[in-house]
């Protein structure tokens, strides 16, 4: 089942390592099938050395349930549900503590768009939610994590806007499929270091100008975009 979507997201996984964004086994990708009935995510705490498609696990969007696979998914599963749920147009999610980006959540603190590198990617400051409750953690901790991302976007556009930090947690990135995730939380990493570079040379810059951020996002993404070949 899905053996074309375990492949992808388990080479997405092992891109994570590759790229440099996973410590450990602290990091996770799902990807979403073109029915966006199930997803194919990684297995909970299984080291990344060795990890093979066989290793996947099918899951029902809908009920949360193992439709195949031999292991325990990854504790995250719940929350990527939800986005798929929510935010039409995602095809994967990619899930790290990459340190520079983890640095921002654990601070509370959004990334703004302090140039046009930023501006490329993320349409504005990388947002950050609110902190989750005591009850809230203690109740459905992963689901109410998933619920808070959505309450922060309740007026922002996913697609432009492919990535968040969890205040005091760490972020999640979202692409139009699996390897897509990656390459958005490749992105988010390296934001967040040149804003940390940024912050520590000249800790009152503000964001760019709007029009130079809509001129660097619109050329590479719209109906008008020019960047690139076509």
């Amino acid at each position: 089942m899905l053996e074309e979507l375990k492949q992808q997201v388990c080479q997405a996984n092992l891109d994570l390592v590759a790229e440099g964004l996973v410590t450990l086994t602290w990091g996770n990708v799902s990807g979403l099938s073109d029915d966006r009935e199930l997803m194919v995510i990684k297995p909970s705490g299984v080291p990344y050395n060795g990890m093979s498609p066989a290793q996947m696990v099918v899951v029902s969007i809908e009920t949360g349930a193992i439709v195949e696979g031999a292991w325990k998914p990854s504790s995250d599963t719940v929350t990527h549900r939800l986005l798929y749920q929510k935010f039409s147009g995602v095809g994967g999610i990619t899930h790290t503590h990459s340190p520079k980006a983890t640095a921002f959540a654990q601070a509370q603190r959004e990334i703004p768009c302090f140039g046009t590198t930023h501006a490329d990617h993320f349409y504005g400051t990388v947002p950050v939610t609110r902190l989750l409750t005591a009850a809230e953690i203690q109740e459905a901790y992963e689901l109410n994590t998933g619920r808070v991302i959505v309450e922060r976007f309740a007026e922002l556009d996913p697609l432009a806007m492919p990535a968040v930090l969890v205040a005091s947690h760490a972020p999640f990135a979202w692409g139009k499929d699996a390897a897509d995730s990656v390459h958005n939380a490749v992105a988010l990493e390296s934001v967040a270091a040149m804003a940390i570079d940024t912050l520590a040379l000249a800790p009152q810059t503000g964001p760019v100008d709007q029009f130079l951020l809509d001129k660097h996002y619109l050329r590479k993404h719209g109906k008008d975009a020019y960047y690139g070949q076509r």
